[in-house]
């Protein structure tokens, strides 16, 4: 039986979108849901609580409004709820530490630059042992399906194509857990499954003398392309990691992007149209608190779609 999917939600529009992304995973893996609100105490109550509640009070209705709405557009899906007066982080992490997968909310970038820092989100992804998905708002079914056609009813929508997985991989220390997380995403979608890598050139061609740029007279000269057999050897690399997966994986049809360049610029293009980016989380070192690479950060803050954070060693 499968394990169960757990939600973190907080009222916010990005919760929302994230707790009916998260039962919609859940449908796709036969599990059920857990939907999970933390509140704390404080000194005094919050500015947008109503005189006549009291915090609990205001939980409790967040947390049944938002299960409401997922029942409601999820007949028969198993749901639980629970609510927790805890540090959040610490709450969340242990609310999750028995599931499949932990579900949460993500500002993305917005108008203080995407995600602030400290918040909730980061630090738990940074210190999650289950892999995370963050959740933009906004995000509805359609999206993660492809285009449809006029005239296509919503209750349609389900039965077009969904776009494709992508995963951004690394291949100096491979991990199972996050490729198998990414194919096996791509199965329960009945989609393909893009597999991207960047790799940066030992090349580095010397600089052009700015007299010569100056006196050039169509500008500057093009730089020159890494050498091809850098490129060659990505590409092989890349191929013999995947080759054991497509073997497990028939059915999931596997594209190869190797490209030179910064991996966090060559994730953002490759994601552009996707419905799900995977992308990997180095450790859980608590002495130093919390960290999710300068690759996670970035994807995070400029990505439009879910993104799935798999923990590894």
């Amino acid at each position: 039986m499968a394990r169960d999917i757990v939600v973190g939600v907080d009222g916010s529009a990005e919760g929302l979108a994230a707790a009916h992304w998260a039962a919609r995973e859940a449908r796709r893996r036969g599990a059920g849901l857990g939907v999970v609100h933390v509140w704390h105490r404080r000194p005094r109550p919050a500015p947008y609580i109503p005189l006549d509640s009291t915090e609990r009070e205001w939980a409790e209705k967040l947390l049944a409004g938002t299960v409401r709405s997922v029942r409601a557009a999820h007949p028969g899906l198993r749901i639980t709820d629970r609510l927790v007066c805890d540090a959040p982080v610490a709450a969340l992490l242990a609310a999750a530490a028995d599931a499949d997968l932990l579900v949460l909310g993500s500002r993305g970038l917005g108008a203080v630059g995407g995600f602030v820092a400290g918040s909730v989100s980061q630090r738990v992804v940074g210190r999650s042992a289950r892999p995370v998905v963050l959740v933009r708002a906004g995000r509805s079914a359609a999206d993660e399906h492809l285009p449809a056609t006029d005239g296509v009813a919503p209750e349609e929508i389900p039965e077009t194509p969904y776009r494709q997985v992508v995963l951004g991989l690394q291949t100096d220390r491979p991990c199972d857990g996050l490729i198998e997380f990414a194919f096996d995403a791509a199965l329960r979608r009945g989609t393909g499954l893009r597999v991207v890598h960047a790799f940066r050139t030992a090349f580095r061609p010397a600089p052009v003398p700015s007299v010569l740029v100056a006196a050039a007279p169509e500008g500057p000269p093009p730089v020159p392309r890494p050498p091809a057999h850098e490129l060659a050897e990505a590409e092989r690399t890349v191929a013999a990691v995947l080759r054991p997966w497509r073997a497990r994986y028939p059915s999931v049809a596997v594209t190869e992007t190797v490209a030179e360049g910064r991996a966090a610029a060559v994730l953002i293009r490759a994601a552009h149209d996707a419905g799900l980016l995977v992308v990997g989380r180095r450790g859980t070192d608590h002495r130093a608190g919390f960290h999710t690479g300068a690759v996670t950060h970035a994807v995070l803050r400029y990505v439009g779609c879910p993104v799935a954070v798999v923990p590894h060693a």
